[in-house]
């Protein structure tokens, strides 16, 4: 691999299988595991708003997951993960070493829905095609539109 890869892309291209292809990636947050900024304000009442955004966006369609559904195969996380698509796949892997979190065949995810923000994040849900989403966070809205671009929206 060149030496002017960042390590993001090197981790992107990690472990992919012979002759497939890389089309997209970009850094995301779970919405379930997602935390907020919290603002720390002398007071009784200190960090409660931030807590409470914290559990919304954990919580408050952060998943729509039955039990055996597609979206419910998806392990715990905490953190950011490069979301990433190829011909044959899309997974998170592990920003710094490109270790696969969870991945699912390309054709199980149904589209890229682009949702309104709720914090500073640009939020968005993964449609699979049995009909159970995950939702999760990005920093650029671009990142999401290029995800729209290679699955659907």
């Amino acid at each position: 691999m060149p030496e002017t890869m960042s390590r993001q892309q090197r981790s992107a291209l990690s472990q992919l299988a012979a002759g497939e292809q890389l089309l997209s990636y970009g850094v995301v947050v779970p919405a379930k595991s997602a935390k907020g900024v919290k603002m720390t304000r002398p007071g009784p009442f200190s960090g409660i708003g931030g807590e409470l955004g914290d559990r919304l966006v954990q919580s408050v369609g952060a998943a729509s997951a039955g039990a055996g559904s597609i979206a419910a195969g998806m392990p715990p996380s905490s953190g950011a993960l490069l979301l990433r698509v190829t011909d044959q796949r899309v997974g998170l892997v592990r920003p710094l070493d490109g270790t696969a979190v969870w991945e699912v065949p390309r054709a199980w995810v149904a589209r890229v829905e682009r949702r309104p923000r709720l914090q500073l994040m640009a939020r968005f849900r993964l449609h699979y095609a049995d009909g159970s989403w995950l939702a999760f966070l990005t920093a650029r809205r671009r990142t999401i539109e290029t995800f729209r671009s290679q699955l659907g929206g």
